[in-house]
């Protein structure tokens, strides 16, 4: 009988509301960062920029969930992504953290070909987001409203953007300070999420979940 792996150590530091960064791809130092003010998403009353509701109506995506883990994690990590900063040490720590069962993807694919994704790292009832890519308009974007639903769907009571950006404010993502995050962390520590339902979402069942939420 095969035992599951012990989670990794790092998830101490995300239950402390702390996380671990590198200074870009190529810097082989990992630092901890505690913002004075978090990004967060709010899963209830999450808003949906119109555009992006009218491309998940027409389900121009596939979305799968850990199905090409590494390959997200790769394409994150590009040196030659503008703002990448995934250096090897952490890259080592999300597949540890993928295979204990906590990191996870969310990919996009349009015609058998991964056009966009995310990865994150879930712990009790809170999901940190980590980061993103595209290369197709609004792959990404898709992506995290799946991601969105699922976790609604999972009772998770958190969902963590790091550092507010205008692209994550633009899909509703909102600046709170450390004192009231770690509240919310704390709230979503004491529950157990589960990262949604097996069977895949369609862009309608996703924003019906979202909507509901609300």
């Amino acid at each position: 009988m095969s035992r599951r792996p012990r989670p990794h150590p790092a998830l101490d530091f995300y239950a402390r509301g702390v996380f671990p960064m590198a200074q870009s791809p190529t810097d082989p130092s990992v630092f901890l960062v505690e913002p004075e003010f978090r990004g967060v998403f709010p899963l209830k009353g999450l808003a949906l920029p119109r555009r992006l509701q009218r491309t998940l109506r027409q389900d121009r995506f596939e979305v799968r969930v850990n199905s090409a883990f590494q390959a997200v994690l790769d394409a994150c990590a590009d040196p030659e992504r503008p703002g990448a900063w995934i250096n090897p040490a952490l890259k080592r720590m999300y597949q540890a953290m993928h295979a204990d069962g906590s990191a996870h993807s969310v990919e996009t694919w349009r015609n058998g070909r991964l056009v966009g994704g995310l990865f994150g790292v879930s712990l009790k009832g809170a999901f940190f987001g980590e980061s993103m890519f595209s290369i197709e308009t609004d792959a990404s974007k898709v992506a995290l409203a799946h991601l969105a639903a699922r976790l609604i769907l999972g009772g998770f009571q958190l969902l963590d953007a790091q550092f507010i950006t205008d692209h994550l404010a633009s899909l509703g993502a909102e600046e709170i300070p450390r004192a009231a995050y770690l509240e919310r962390l704390a709230g979503a520590l004491a529950v157990e999420g589960v990262l949604g339902p097996p069977a895949a979402l369609s862009g309608v069942e996703v924003l019906q979940v979202i909507s509901q939420a609300s």
